[in-house]
């Protein structure tokens, strides 16, 4: 029962939330359907608001049914008005196509870019999309504010056929009263109508303001209530909504006389088109998101939308997106699922089959006034905050740019103009962020392999000769100067230049032989250039250690190593500076015995007597583990030769590189200390020996000769405590890298 009662109140939600969302998205699909027809002439004018009236049907009904946003209105919007009237105004003024033709030109056109959009959704074109510059959008935006402003200001004034805005707003003697009456109240109910009638949608009140204002005059001046040759309100609707149907599937039989010239003039406005529809779909969409905390699809909005364009084409509509106001009010009236968006279009097709001749009667004056609101709220005005901040001006610029190209020239010119300035943002953003993520000396960052103190002390003096940089970004001819920069004054004390390429996401010919400047200057001085963790694969496709060999950038030639990974690269350049220092140990083979090692160096002979019966030896070959994680134990390991590597088991098989342990060095301590289980595993790395003291068989020492547990445990301490303190200077170089 609870159920049936939740089922019947949502669909009593979608049905007044699509029926809201309709009042207030049909009057605009009207006046932006004149808007794009404008160009022909006001004899259009009844042709054209069905055309608005049918791309709200179709739209309503197919782009839910695909799409499938929960609440979200599809519907004839500002963007595709703008980009299509300046498309016909193109053709009308080219005189090379007939003007019956247009129709279908505008049908192709809004095709095309529905397809685009169809393919976009499909193959993921939807994330890309969202890329695209805030300011190029914002300029865009607002220079389609601009042109339907300026588009409707003459029917506001009501300016006599074949007089331009220029020409009459310096001819006041033309302006037409009770036009701009009627314009005047419509934007002041459309302002006002949200204060004081929250539960009715502002277009609504605003419009039929407008239509009362107009009615009200009629009263003292009966030659309004003229339907023929009126040119203050729509006019006479010759076809009905099926006839217009019927127009719209005989118009394509121009298909057949469209050229190669013809097809590329079509580019640029469907292409633009297709861009300003998905973008202003997909930031309705965002906004529902928050409002509703849910989450769209992208993808498959896009392929929605592209196949209600699709469809709004072929039947004569105009094409749409997903528009912000109607999809407020559906949400605001209760709509919750697509059902609602549907609703908005059969409440549409139920008002073009049953009221289409009544819009005959709707002043152009009160459209107007309700496009130039729409028009006002369209200008981004919080862009002039950008002017406050010296690092943003450009981005102004930007805006001002692509506003200034819509209004002069056209909004094709714009998009080309907005293209180009969104790839100078981007290189913008690359030069300003630095390719170098952090810069650090052999004396600041070790490998995970550890060292003995003699061995440290080594490092840590010739610490200055290393300089690793960590790589991030783009390596392309905006950067690649930044990174010689950084570089060239250590080039001449360095004896090994490391770059990290893990976080590089591309590299182009001009960075491959900045790489090979630098390889020579390291060659010169003997030194070496490591790469370590190459990418395979950038984002690009293109393999680079493949791309840099071309290039014969290879390690067959002198002093060039590459390495999978920056530990793996550190402990080659720390093994070489030891293997080459004089205070080494040359004999890396020798077996070490118990007085051997660094950390029973000045033990007391009886001490080391104790130990020595103690401790047991153990032998593994390489690949063997020691002990795996969870494994209770109580023993601490002296390594006497080879090397053993500290992992941490992640799921699916792999494992994490901790440390690794050589020849003089001790494992397994904190085992040892709290008697616990093992945190990580030990796995040998070669042939290893190893010395491995119990604390059970230690206890039994420390009982009989407490001195001996002593110096043991402050053996262990300190070495400790060395331990943390490599650790810290590597955190600290970290922090100020």
């Amino acid at each position: 029962m609870i159920k049936k009662r939740n089922l019947s109140g949502r669909l009593t939600g979608d049905i007044l939330g699509g029926l809201t969302a309709m009042l207030v998205a049909l009057p605009s699909a009207i006046a932006f359907g004149i808007i794009v027809y404008s160009p022909l002439g006001s004899q259009y004018a009844g042709k054209a608001a069905v055309a608005g009236m049918i791309g709200a049907v179709a739209l309503g009904l197919i782009a839910p049914l695909f799409g499938g946003t929960p609440r979200l209105i599809t519907a004839p919007c500002a963007p595709a008005a703008a980009v299509l009237s300046v498309f016909v105004a193109q053709l009308v003024n080219s005189g090379a196509i007939l003007l019956e033709a247009i129709p279908f030109y505008v049908a192709l056109v809004a095709l095309l870019a529905g397809i685009v959009q169809f393919l976009a959704g499909r193959f993921g074109g939807g994330k890309f999309i969202k890329y695209i510059p805030y300011p190029v959008v914002a300029g865009y935006l607002s220079g389609v504010g601009i042109l339907i402003l300026l588009g409707q200001l003459p029917k506001f004034l009501g300016l006599p056929k074949g007089i331009n805005l220029l020409q009459g707003v310096l001819q006041p003697a033309i302006w037409s009263g009770a036009s701009i009456f009627v314009g005047f109240v419509t934007i002041a109910a459309m302002l006002l109508a949200p204060r004081f009638l929250k539960l009715i949608p502002a277009a609504i009140v605003a419009l039929l303001s407008g239509i009362g204002a107009y009615f009200a005059l009629a009263i003292l001046n009966p030659a309004l209530l003229t339907l023929i040759d009126n040119p203050l309100i729509i006019g006479h609707i010759s076809s009905s909504g099926l006839e217009a149907f019927r127009t719209a599937i005989n118009q394509w039989t121009y298909l057949g006389g469209i050229d190669a010239k013809g097809l590329a003039m079509l580019l640029v406005p469907f292409l633009t088109l297709a861009v300003l529809l998905s973008i202003d779909t997909l930031k309705t969409c965002v906004i529902l998101d928050v409002m509703t905390q849910s989450r769209h699809n992208s993808n498959k909005e896009l392929m929605g939308q592209g196949f209600g364009n699709i469809v709004s084409s072929l039947v004569g509509g105009i094409p749409g997106s997903g528009t912000m106001g109607p999809t407020l009010v559906n949400v605001a009236s209760g709509g919750q699922t697509r059902l609602s968006s549907i609703f908005a279009g059969v409440f549409a097709g139920l008002v073009l089959l049953l009221l289409g001749k009544l819009m005959a009667w709707i002043p152009l004056g009160a459209l107007a006034g309700v496009l130039i609101v729409i028009a006002v709220r369209m200008l981004d005005k919080n862009s002039l905050q950008l002017l406050k901040h010296r690092s943003t001006i450009f981005d102004f610029l930007v805006i001002l740019a692509v506003v200034i190209s819509a209004v002069s020239m056209s909004l094709i010119v714009a998009a080309g103009v907005g293209t180009a300035l969104a790839i100078v943002l981007f290189l913008r953003e690359q030069i300003r962020s630095s390719v170098v993520r952090r810069k650090f000396f052999g004396n600041q960052k070790f490998s995970k392999k550890r060292r003995i103190t003699a061995e440290l002390s080594i490092l840590e003096s010739h610490g200055k000769g290393t300089i690793i940089c960590e790589l991030q970004g783009q390596l392309f001819f905006g950067t690649t100067d930044q990174l010689f920069t950084e570089l060239e004054s250590h080039l001449a004390q360095c004896s090994f230049v490391v770059l990290d390429m893990r976080r590089v996401q591309s590299l182009d010919f001009t960075a491959a032989n900045m790489l090979k400047q630098i390889h020579n200057r390291v060659k010169e001085k003997q030194g070496y250039l490591v790469l370590a963790s190459i990418p395979l694969s950038l984002p690009t496709g293109r393999n680079v250690k493949a791309y840099l060999a071309t290039l014969g950038f290879t390690e067959t030639g002198m002093n060039l190593k590459f390495y999978p990974d920056l530990d793996s690269a550190l402990e080659w350049i720390e093994d070489e500076i030891i293997n080459t220092s004089s205070g080494a140990d040359k004999d890396v083979f020798h077996v070490l015995t118990l007085p051997d090692f660094e950390f029973f160096s000045g033990f007391p002979v009886t001490a080391m007597e104790k130990l020595s019966e103690t401790i047991t030896e153990q032998s593994f070959h390489a690949g063997e583990k020691i002990f795996s994680m969870g494994d209770k134990s109580d023993q601490i390991y002296f390594v006497r030769k080879g090397a053993v590597k500290i992992g941490l088991p992640l799921t699916g098989g792999m494992t994490h590189h901790l440390l690794t342990l050589s020849r003089g060095d001790f494992f397994g301590e904190m085992s040892f200390l709290d008697k616990g289980t093992r945190s990580a595993e030990a796995i040998a790395v070669d042939e290893v020996m190893l010395y491995v003291l119990s604390r059970n068989q230690f206890k039994k020492i420390s009982e009989a000769h407490p001195e001996i547990a002593g110096i043991f445990f402050e053996r262990l301490a300190h070495a400790i405590s060395q331990r943390l303190r490599l650790t810290n200077i590597e955190l600290m170089a970290l922090e100020e890298g």
